[in-house]
């Protein structure tokens, strides 16, 4: 049977849908704890808003599954209004939709989201349904559809915002979306169907999803032996199969000639540019040397000043709060003269959340001479999201305004992603300073690992956990003061 979770998977990796079917359960790693987390606070905001419903519904939530579809059937037929954790199939399709709420069209199906409804939540989004999330309900609309329960294609969303998100899903997620949310599902449908009757052969390739994946340890062994362009940053799966039957392996790629890639200025892979694929052929070669060292493709001139700041915040996604702004301070280049400075929210809540921030801004406009140094768009990100929430500290232009300063410097953005190749197969940040022979203190260094560490604080209160997550974060900025230094050491030569 064909379910709403092999669609969700599909959405981030087919071959996890392969493995989940065929796979050797040996095979599998323990599930990740921030994982489990994410089950847990599923569960727990599902619970927590059934029970603030505030209207009458038919609770099949601990009805032995063998007996609810009989009993979500029966339930329709009656014409229940609200119908919670009901259970429902067509021939091949199975679905378990969190709600079907009876309409003037029959029943729509909704799910409950410990997240948020649209991709609305950051600058650069344009606040369209997501994907995902519409896999799955289509799911659901169709196996109402084709019993005859229902005479539309539309579907909810209950999300952590408590609102309620329409999913029209006959219509395009977004302005730029070719296809409709129906079409999308249509097509991941097909694929999903062939990948279960084994017409369809998947094949693993690394994400940055790959690290809570419970196949990790299997595909990043598989990806390795077989050499998969997926080592190459930013070359995704997707980019990866448009690639001719010669050039599907790293070494493969670093042999061919870059006059037989882009012939008259123009890439022969559909889809990917010239430039694109210029860069690829570069990390690719450097992959495959003994030794080999990451190089500047341009100059670049890091800003000097007798002040440096490394900067990194700490966000808890499932609370949406920013409980930490960390910097280390160094003075003259020296490294004996570091200090790591951090304004927290040590309880989690908005007063925390918004002293913290005002702390952190005073910090930094104290040091206005000084260079900031951070890693990737989100600390930009955040502190905009956390001016529009506490206007009164600082406003999203004067966020805007602050960042824009040629003292402040992304090094991912600026830097490691458009101006250098490394032969790494990762640009994060934990990638490139442990190449350069930087460790973390800590056994398991993740962003991930740290929003469960922040969970466990807020439960416990456990003073070590607090210190742990306090060293991660230093660790962090320390990282970027290692991958500083380096960058002036290698554009130096």
């Amino acid at each position: 049977m064909i379910t709403a979770s092999m669609l969700y998977s599909y959405d981030t990796c087919p071959h996890r849908v392969t493995l989940d079917l065929f796979g050797d359960p040996a095979e599998r790693d323990e599930v990740s704890p921030f994982v489990e987390l994410l089950w847990e606070r599923g569960h727990v905001f599902e619970r927590e808003t059934i029970e603030a419903l505030g209207e009458p519904y038919l609770n099949l939530r601990d009805v032995p599954r063998e007996e609810r579809e009989k009993l979500t059937a029966q339930a329709m037929a009656h014409g229940e209004p609200l119908i919670y954790r009901g259970r429902i199939s067509h021939r091949d399709l199975l679905g378990e939709p969190d709600l079907l709420r009876r309409t003037a069209d029959g029943y729509v199906p909704g799910d409950i989201k410990s997240g948020a409804g649209l991709e609305g939540d950051r600058e650069d989004a344009d606040g369209k349904p997501k994907k995902h999330y519409a896999l799955q309900l289509a799911l659901y609309s169709d196996i109402l559809q084709q019993s005859g329960w229902a005479a539309t294609k539309n579907a909810f969303v209950w999300d952590i915002h408590g609102r309620e998100v329409a999913y029209a899903l006959d219509a395009a997620r977004g302005p730029r979306t070719g296809s409709t949310m129906w079409e999308e599902y249509q097509d991941a449908l097909a694929d999903v169907s062939s990948i279960v009757d084994r017409s369809l052969q998947t094949k693993p390739g690394l994400i940055s999803a790959c690290k809570l994946c419970h196949w990790h340890t299997h595909c990043r062994r598989e990806i390795l032996r077989a050499d998969d362009l997926t080592l190459i940053p930013q070359l995704g799966p997707s980019k990866r199969d448009k690639f001719p039957h010669g050039l599907q392996t790293v070494q493969g790629l670093a042999n061919a000639a870059l006059d037989s890639l882009i012939v008259g200025g123009k890439s022969v892979v559909p889809g990917v540019g010239a430039k694109t694929l210029q860069a690829y052929h570069a990390r690719a070669v450097l992959q495959k040397q003994a030794n080999a060292a990451p190089y500047f493709t341009e100059r670049v001139d890091l800003p000097t000043a007798p002040e440096e700041l490394f900067f990194d915040v700490e966000t808890d996604p499932f609370r949406d709060l920013c409980y930490l702004h960390g910097f280390v301070q160094r003075e003259g280049g020296r490294d004996e003269t570091e200090a790591y400075i951090a304004f927290t929210a040590d309880e989690a809540v908005p007063e925390l959340e918004q002293a913290a921030f005002a702390d952190a801004w005073k910090y930094v406009n104290a040091h206005a001479d000084a260079v900031v140094y951070y890693y990737s768009p989100y600390e930009r990100t955040t502190w905009k999201k956390l001016a529009n929430r506490y206007p009164e500290v600082a406003s999203e232009d004067d966020v805007a305004t602050l960042f824009d300063q040629p003292r402040f410097i992304d090094l991912y953005h600026d830097v490691v992603r458009s101006k250098m190749i490394w032969p790494t197969h990762s640009l994060s940040i934990k990638t490139l300073a442990t190449f350069l022979g930087f460790h973390w203190r800590d056994t398991d260094p993740s962003g991930a690992a740290s929003v469960q560490w922040f969970h466990e604080w807020v439960e416990t209160g456990d003073p070590q956990v607090w210190a742990r997550i306090l060293e991660y974060n230093e660790d962090d900025c320390r990282a970027m003061r290692v991958l500083t230094d380096a960058l002036r050491e290698i554009g130096s030569h």
